[in-house]
C-alpha cells in the first residue's frame, strides 16, 4: 500500500486503539490499557519500526489497530486483505490518497509485532481490571482463578506439523496440527489471566504439566478452582506452596470415606492424604520440600437436577473452616467452575479462534495471543457496562459487546476523541452492553447432539494431492 500525503493529520499514537475500543476517561476500568502501557510493551519486547516507506504507513499503532480489527470479524472479513482495506479506508478518511491495497506491507509490519508484545498487553489488561473489581464481584472478597484446558487447530504446513504434530491416530496428509493449551480465567472478570500452550502429545505436554508453568501467575491468597483432572496430590500440594488455596472435584482415582477423619457435618470432613512416591517429572529437592501429609476437606454434594450426568460429587478443598466456608458455599463455588467452559466457548466459537489461520508456529502463537487480547478488551467493555448497570459481568452478553465494537471500529477511529463526536458512541456502547442480558438457566439440560445435518460429502481418506492426481488420471484424454 502506498499513499500521497495531502497534509491531513495522521493518527494520534496508540490512542487510536483506545478510540476504536470506545474508551473514555471517567469510565471504570478505562485505564486498564493506556497508550503509555502499549508503548511500554513494544519497548520491553524491543519492537521498533524504522523509517521505510511501508513503516511510515504501518506504524506500530496502525498495525496493532489492524491486527485487533481482524479478531473482531470472522470469515473473509478476518483476512489480511480486509484489514488492509480498513487501514486504507481509515487513511482515506483522514485525507490521504490511496494508490494501492496490496497486503505485503501489512504482513511485513504485522510480523514485527512479536508474540511477546500481545501477550504482555493481554495479561496487563487482565491484571489491571482484576485489581479494580468491586467487592461484590469477588467470592468472599477473594480472587478466584478457574482452570481449564482446550485445543486449537491450524493449517497443515510442515512448520506447524514439526512443532504441533497432528494426533498419531490420523494418517499422514489427512490430519491437522493441534496445539494443547491451559488457561487461567478470572471468576470475577472472565478475562484470561495466563495461558500456556504446547504440543498435543509427548513427554510433559499434558494439561497438568502446562498448568505447573502458570503458577507464577497466581498470587498469595488466591483460590484456584479446577475440575477433577487437576486434583492430584502433587498438584494440590504445589499450589499450596505458593500460598494459594484450591477447590476441586475429587480426583477420579480416589474415593472418599466419610467414616474417617475429623467430622464437620454430614458428608463433610477433614482428612489427611499421605504423600505418594516421587513422580518422574519432579526433582528430588522439590519432592523433599513437600509435606508428608496433605490436609484436605472433602464435601459431599448431591445433584438433584434431572438430566445432569452426576447424581453426586465430592468437592475437595484446602478451605477447612466450616464457619467461613460453609458446605453450600463450596458447592455453589464449584458449580461456577462451568463459567470457564463458557469463556472458552466465547473465544473458540463466538470469535472463531478454534481453527487458527497462520502457517508458522510463531505466527500461530501471535495470532492466538492477539485474539486473547481482543477477548480481554471485549471483557473490559462488559465490566464497564455491568458496573454502570449494577449487574454482574456474567449476566451480560459477550456476543452483543463484540458486535458493538466491530460495527463501530472504523467510525470510532476517525471521529475524534471522546469529548466530541465519539462521546455518543461511548455512551451507546455502555448502554448496549448493559441492555443485552444472557438467559438465567441454571438447570438447563440439552442433548449433546445437533439437529442440522451436514452436507453429504465423503471424508477425504488420502492426501489431497494424491486424490487430485487420481481424478485427473481417471478422465479420458
Amino acid at each position: 500500500m502506498s499513499f500521497r500525503t495531502s497534509g491531513a493529520g495522521l493518527h494520534r499514537g496508540f490512542e487510536l486503539v483506545r478510540r476504536s475500543l470506545l474508551q473514555a476517561s471517567g469510565l471504570p476500568f478505562a485505564d486498564a490499557l493506556s497508550a503509555e502501557q502499549i508503548q511500554h510493551a513494544f519497548d520491553a519486547e524491543d519492537v521498533h519500526f524504522g523509517d521505510d516507506d511501508d513503516e511510515v504507513i504501518y506504524t506500530p499503532p496502525v498495525t496493532l489497530w489492524a491486527m485487533l480489527s481482524q479478531m473482531l470479524f470472522t470469515g473473509e472479513q478476518r483476512s489480511c486483505m480486509a484489514a488492509v482495506v480498513r487501514v486504507a479506508t481509515f487513511y482515506a478518511l483522514l485525507g490521504r490518497e490511496v494508490s494501492e491495497t496490496n497486503t505485503g506491507a501489512y504482513c511485513r509490519a504485522r510480523a514485527k509485532v512479536s508474540e511477546g508484545v500481545v501477550r504482555r498487553l493481554t495479561i496487563q489488561v487482565a491484571r489491571n481490571c482484576e485489581g479494580q473489581v468491586p467487592a461484590a464481584w469477588r467470592w468472599k472478597g477473594r480472587n478466584v482463578s478457574v482452570v481449564d484446558g482446550t485445543t486449537f487447530s491450524m493449517p497443515d504446513t510442515a512448520e506447524n506439523q514439526a512443532e504441533y504434530p497432528q494426533p498419531t491416530s490420523q494418517a499422514e496428509g489427512l490430519g491437522f496440527p493441534i496445539m494443547r493449551a491451559v488457561a487461567l480465567c478470572s471468576l470475577a472478570t472472565g478475562m484470561v489471566t495466563a495461558l500456556a500452550c504446547g504440543p498435543y502429545a509427548g513427554k510433559e505436554t499434558g494439561e497438568t504439566a502446562l498448568l505447573r508453568t502458570l503458577f507464577d501467575a497466581l498470587s498469595r491468597g488466591d483460590i484456584v478452582l479446577t475440575d477433577r483432572y487437576y486434583g492430584g496430590w502433587f498438584m494440590l500440594a504445589l499450589v499450596q506452596v505458593f500460598g494459594v488455596d484450591f477447590v476441586s472435584r475429587l480426583h477420579q482415582l480416589r474415593t472418599a470415606d466419610f467414616e474417617r477423619g475429623r467430622r464437620l457435618g454430614k458428608g463433610d470432613h477433614v482428612v489427611s492424604w499421605p504423600k505418594p512416591a516421587r513422580p518422574a517429572w519432579m526433582d528430588q529437592e522439590t519432592y523433599d520440600r513437600l509435606p508428608q501429609q496433605l490436609e484436605v476437606r472433602e464435601v459431599l454434594v448431591n445433584v438433584d437436577v434431572p438430566g445432569f450426568r452426576a447424581e453426586s460429587l465430592v468437592v475437595v478443598t484446602s478451605l477447612l473452616d466450616p464457619k467461613d466456608y460453609s458446605r453450600d458455599d463450596l458447592a455453589n463455588l464449584y458449580r461456577r467452575r462451568w463459567s470457564v467452559e463458557l469463556h472458552l466457548r466465547d473465544i473458540k466459537t463466538a470469535m472463531k479462534l478454534e481453527v487458527l489461520r497462520c502457517k508458522t508456529p510463531a505466527r500461530v502463537r501471535q495470532e492466538l495471543w492477539t485474539g486473547l487480547l481482543a477477548y480481554n478488551l471485549i471483557r473490559q467493555s462488559i465490566l464497564q457496562s455491568a458496573h454502570e448497570a449494577e449487574r454482574q459481568p456474567d449476566e451480560l452478553s459477550f456476543t452483543a459487546t463484540l458486535q458493538m465494537l466491530a460495527n463501530s471500529w472504523l467510525l470510532a477511529a476517525v471521529v475524534g476523541g471522546p469529548r466530541d463526536a465519539a462521546e455518543p458512541l461511548v455512551t451507546l456502547r455502555v448502554i448496549h452492553g448493559g441492555s443485552h442480558r444472557v438467559g438465567n438457566r441454571p438447570n438447563r439440560v440439552e442433548p449433546r447432539a445437533v439437529k442440522r445435518r451436514p452436507k453429504p460429502h465423503p471424508l477425504l481418506t488420502k492426501p489431497r494431492a494424491q486424490a487430485r492426481a487420481e481424478l485427473v488420471a481417471s478422465r479420458p484424454a
